[in-house]
């Protein structure tokens, strides 16, 4: 089975800044020889406060025809307690409307795909638990499957024990609860996106891979991250095993956000003017 993960593509009707990658990524993808395409999150510019971003995404989406799993970013249902744009009912009830179950799980063959929405991870509350709850039974009824699962944040960014980094991967008391879940029921695969750099590497038996986002890089804005920068997708192959290959797709923008950030996310404009790189 050939899944092409695509990830961070950042599209909009009324911020079109990286819609222009769309044409070429739709190419590729037709011609990818893919079973499935799984987007790992930031479909949208601001899907979490404009429907009509989710729809335009959506539309664009529906082109391709290939089948396509979705699971949300923070700029399509919101992020952590006390951002800008925390996660509730209603960013969460427009995102299952117009896309679909923020956490789903397929089987096709002899394995078991299972995507989560790591969005609700750090809350501690009802919705946090109750994909816990749904995480531990899916995985328990897997049936001897192998399991990939896909997710938009990464389980860590610099090491499997590292404290909380804020923005950037599941914080430390539910990254835990996932090892332990995944350690125990043969997870072969956690992809995900969020960080806007490519890198594959392994936790225990696990293999990780960060997708490119097909939208933009950073330059300076933020730290250097593990991997590289990149536009573009990833190839999984997943048969006894899983090898995943991460792809600079031929015809896509490299975009900077630093160049165009005032444009695109004002806030995050301001957090650079106002807080040096680290």
């Amino acid at each position: 089975m050939k899944i092409v993960q695509i990830t961070d593509t950042h599209f909009s009707p009324s911020k079109p800044h990286f819609n222009g990658n769309w044409q070429p990524l739709k190419e590729w993808l037709e011609k990818s020889g893919a079973d499935l395409i799984v987007h790992t999150g930031d479909l949208s510019v601001d899907g979490a406060d404009k429907e009509e971003d989710l729809r335009f995404c959506m539309d664009l989406m529906r082109q391709v025809s290939i089948p396509m799993l979705l699971v949300p970013g923070n700029h399509d249902v919101g992020h952590l307690p006390g951002s800008l744009q925390p996660v509730d009912q209603v960013r969460l009830g427009r995102w299952r409307s117009v896309v679909g179950p923020d956490y789903w799980a397929e089987d096709v063959a002899d394995w078991r795909l299972i995507g989560i929405d790591s969005l609700l991870l750090g809350f501690e509350d009802a919705e946090e638990e109750a994909q816990f709850e749904w995480l531990e039974k899916t995985l328990a009824e897997r049936s001897g499957r192998r399991v990939a699962m896909f997710a938009h944040k990464p389980l860590f960014v610099d090491a499997p024990d590292e404290g909380d980094t804020g923005y950037w991967s599941v914080r430390p008391a539910q990254r835990r609860r996932l090892f332990d879940l995944i350690a125990a029921h043969d997870v072969a695969l956690f992809a995900s996106g969020h960080l806007h750099w490519a890198w594959a590497g392994r936790h225990l038996d696990t293999s990780l891979v960060w997708g490119p986002s097909a939208a933009f890089i950073l330059g300076g804005m933020e730290r250097d991250m593990p991997g590289e920068k990149l536009i573009g997708a990833v190839v999984h192959e997943l048969d006894q095993g899983v090898t995943s290959q991460i792809v600079a797709v031929p015809g896509m923008v490299a975009h900077v956000l630093d160049d165009i950030v005032a444009e695109v996310y004002p806030h995050e404009a301001h957090k650079v003017q106002t807080e040096p790189a680290q």
